[in-house]
């Protein structure tokens, strides 16, 4: 049975919720650019494999986070994920719950794109020692 892109993101955030780096960095295309708002810390674009690891090691080093994964859509040429971003800041001990949608694009079964959307107000509140709870 072929693998379909859907399929591809669900083992994706699989491998990422066993913290398994050697599937998500063969998903990578070479080619690939991730976005987040430029705002956070660990925001703005990054490339490539190296570069979307730089962006887990910062992120991974504000806060520990897990996803409730409520919807995933297959769009045609896009991956749609929706749920929520849940965890604490390592600084403050802060918890947080906050909405997010990813949105993947993908070629030959490999990455290329990822844009990450979140309420950046209330993920700033949570950084700031704010309950972020939605």
């Amino acid at each position: 049975m072929a693998t379909t892109d859907l399929d591809t993101v669900r083992e994706l955030y699989a491998a990422f919720a066993r913290r398994d780096l050697d599937t998500i960095r063969a998903a990578i295309h070479p080619d690939f650019v991730m976005r987040q708002s430029e705002v956070l810390p660990w925001g703005g674009t990054h490339r490539g494999p190296d570069g979307f690891f730089a962006f887990l090691g910062t992120l991974l080093s504000h806060i520990d986070s897990t996803l409730e994964i409520e919807q995933l859509y297959d769009s045609g040429d896009h991956v749609v994920e929706v749920g929520y971003t849940v965890g604490t800041v390592h600084a403050t001990g802060t918890p947080y719950r906050i909405r997010e949608v990813h949105i993947w694009q993908l070629r030959e079964g490999l990455l290329t794109s990822y844009e990450v959307h979140l309420d950046v107000e209330r993920m700033l509140a949570a950084l700031r020692g704010e309950v972020a709870v939605a």
